[in-house]
């Protein structure tokens, strides 16, 4: 796997992951009935923390 996701993406990936992981627990927005889609957060800080975004290898885009 080639490392295709740059240093402010990666930030970006974890602040964004984090917000929703945060939705998802109730610190955001608590008692939504919509709380469970705040786990697809776990996506965006894996691919932060491996460095790589299938996505963008699928459509040959690097912001590294």
């Amino acid at each position: 796997m080639t490392v295709n996701v740059g240093t402010i993406d990666r930030i970006a990936r974890v602040v964004i992951g984090l917000a929703l992981i945060a939705f998802a627990l109730g610190y955001i927005a608590p008692g939504t009935s919509w709380s469970w889609v705040g786990w697809i957060g776990i996506v965006p800080i894996l691919t932060a923390a491996f460095g790589t975004c299938p996505a963008y290898s699928m459509i040959g885009c690097s912001t590294r």
